[in-house]
């Protein structure tokens, strides 16, 4: 799953693949936001992990890898 997240005063997003489901994501975001001064945490791939403020974090766009083909299509006519 990528996860694109808008930070406030950060001209760049930050862009994160990670395992957990959409579900889990938005759970861990929710949660940090309801504690006071909370910190949102994903796991990335690779064993790291990204940490912001949640109440920086301007924006999620959450989407599902995209299935890539790979080789030569041929096309019959």
């Amino acid at each position: 799953m990528q996860v694109r997240i808008g930070v406030q005063f950060v001209p760049k997003e930050l862009v994160v693949d990670t395992a957990q489901s959409a579900d889990e994501v938005q759970a861990a975001l929710a949660d940090a936001l309801a504690a006071e001064h909370g910190v949102f945490v994903l796991k990335d791939r690779r064993a790291g992990r990204v940490v912001i403020p949640a109440d920086r974090v301007g924006y999620l766009e959450i989407s599902e890898d995209e299935q890539r083909s790979v080789g030569f299509g041929t096309q019959y006519t």
